[in-house]
């Protein structure tokens, strides 16, 4: 059986790839990195996020370190709300606005209004962290 080389993907990573029936740079497009990634995961695997990173340069074909640290954080967000079992998210919008000079737009919704309070100039005092009696440290997170 011949092996075809997917871009970025070393051996380990393609054995796994593999175990989920993904064997080809056009399968990995085909399906996007997110998915690709999240089989490997439902696999039983445990994959790092430098996987998802190759799979993505993989899709966009471009080393994996080329990628924007947007891109990088927006596909985290993503396993992470997939995780969690939250909807599919479309981050389209972002990318339309980002693709040019032109303003951003928010199509998804608006954020929820922020309560004001009496003397709330946005900023909230977390207090000062230092040591409890006792010794031991208080970080007031």
């Amino acid at each position: 059986m011949s092996t075809v080389k997917i871009r970025n993907v070393g051996p380990k990573s393609a054995a796994w790839l593999r175990q989920v029936g993904v064997k080809t740079d056009d399968e990995v497009r085909a399906l996007g990195a997110l998915e690709v990634f999240m089989k490997v995961k439902r696999a039983g695997f445990k994959p790092s996020l430098n996987l998802l990173y190759a799979l993505e340069g993989a899709v966009v074909d471009c080393h994996w370190t080329a990628l924007t640290a947007e891109r990088k954080s927006e596909l985290v967000l993503e396993v992470t709300a997939r995780d969690a079992g939250l909807p599919k998210k479309n981050y389209t919008w972002w990318r339309q606005a980002h693709a040019g000079a032109g303003p951003v737009s928010q199509t998804d919704s608006e954020p929820a209004p922020r309560q004001e309070r009496e003397g709330d100039h946005g900023v909230q005092e977390l207090g000062t962290p230092g040591f409890a009696e006792g010794g031991e440290f208080e970080s007031h997170d």
